[in-house]
């Protein structure tokens, strides 16, 4: 090992190159895997609570990113007795209204009922906890996400004032009523944290004066096997059901009754509804973004099999300068084997250094980027030093380097065979 180490230090400049190259490579591969599973982490946690989405009839992939993650707009709106109706439908444990289409410096807001807080799960089960503060205490009261409040730097009894509009935009600023921040709630690593919520009363009434497309009222209510019932006593079940909805969370008894609900919805005559299973949906988004995902991996892998022949290049331009060492060292009895596993060591050396630095300059990426990513686009990368499947990409990569050092090991051991102490060395 000695001998390998000071043969490696005597070419100190070229492998260290060769090191630097494996360390880049290792970095990207494993920041593009670690990206891409936080990603479909976060998204599957921050829907994981939801059996259905209904809305207005589009594409499932836009309703599940408007609704669950405040991107885009689910369109046009969806008459206010959906509400009543779907509540009284066989199998619905929970329905929780959402009214949508304003932001807050950048982040979502929704109008939604209270309900929201006590039925909403994310991250598989887990239930939305008050790090201060509690739900709405008056139509006025709003309650923000964890990021939220550390961006904006809030707390409870702070005012905040909405914007019409998606994202950045600020078609129209509502100073002229403010909402005061009742909760904020505990971190989720979820969409949740940048989402800002306002009662449905105080939503509703900020866009009075604006003109919404009439819908005819759910006279068929037998399409949907529920029950007839009175329009006024629907309402005395809600503290405030506003004229229209864009999107209402539904929660099953038996989640086994899922497509029967999203049959009856979907064939519903008086107005063209959506019923989304966010895990389909989310299965359309995979493939839409696999291409994408599948030319990182790519790019990649040719970084990774440059650093490689690189490698290759770099032992096998030296074996000529390093004829008479390899001859000197068969005249004190070193076997034809031992000159080929000198070789192959520090192929594996030069390798493992590159996996180390690569695996630093990954965590100091990781600590860089993470902050970054979940304020942008609300994707919270994972703290983990390392997953398994991680673990057995870099395990592949110092095999790939073994392999890389068998061509001039080869070579190493016909020369060795074929050369002496002679004059021409």
């Amino acid at each position: 090992m000695g001998l390998v180490l000071h043969s490696l230090w005597n070419r100190r400049f070229v492998a260290t190159l060769t090191v630097v190259a494996i360390a880049l490579s290792v970095a990207l591969i494993l920041s593009v895997e670690r990206l891409r599973d936080s990603a479909r982490s976060s998204f599957a946690n921050s829907a994981s609570g939801i059996d259905l989405i209904i809305a207005p009839r589009g594409n499932d992939v836009q309703i599940l990113l408007a609704t669950v993650f405040g991107v885009g707009s689910t369109g046009t709106g969806m008459s206010g007795e959906v509400l009543d109706v779907i509540e009284d439908m066989p199998g619905v444990a929970w329905a929780v209204p959402l009214m949508q289409g304003d932001n807050h410096k950048g982040f979502p807001v929704s109008g939604t009922s209270e309900d929201y807080f006590t039925h909403f799960k994310h991250s598989r089960g887990e239930s939305l906890l008050f790090a201060s503060g509690s739900t709405f205490s008056d139509p006025h009261s709003a309650v923000i996400g964890a990021e939220v409040a550390e961006r904006l730097g809030y707390r409870v009894g702070s005012e905040i004032v909405n914007a019409h509009g998606a994202g950045t935009v600020a078609l129209e600023i509502h100073d002229e009523a403010p909402f005061e921040v009742s909760g904020i709630l505990a971190p989720t690593n979820t969409a949740v944290d940048r989402m800002v919520w306002v009662s449905l009363e105080g939503f509703d009434g900020l866009h009075a004066g604006d003109e919404a497309p009439s819908a005819d009222p759910f006279a068929a209510v037998t399409d949907l096997d529920a029950h007839e019932h009175e329009h006024d006593e629907a309402h005395d079940a809600h503290a405030f059901v506003p004229d229209q909805l864009n999107a209402i969370y539904i929660g099953l008894s038996n989640r086994t009754a899922v497509l029967g609900v999203q049959r009856a919805i979907a064939t519903y005559s008086a107005e063209p509804l959506a019923a989304v299973m966010p895990n389909v949906a989310l299965l359309q988004l995979w493939s839409i973004t696999g291409t994408a995902e599948n030319a990182l991996r790519l790019m990649s892998v040719a970084v990774v099999v440059s650093s490689m022949i690189g490698m290759v290049v770099m032992l096998s331009a030296a074996l000529e300068a390093r004829r008479r060492e390899f001859a000197i060292l068969r005249s004190v009895g070193a076997a034809p084997r031992d000159v080929v596993l000198m070789i192959v060591t520090e192929a594996l050396l030069v390798t493992a250094a590159g996996i180390a630095l690569g695996l630093a300059l990954f965590w100091a990426a990781n600590l860089v980027a993470a902050p970054l990513l979940t304020a942008r686009f609300g994707v919270t990368l994972s703290g983990q030093l390392l997953n398994l499947r991680e673990a057995a990409l870099l395990f592949t990569v110092l095999c790939f380097g073994g392999l890389a050092s068998v061509l001039p090991a080869w070579r190493v051991y016909r020369m060795t065979l074929a050369d002496g102490l002679t004059t021409r060395l």
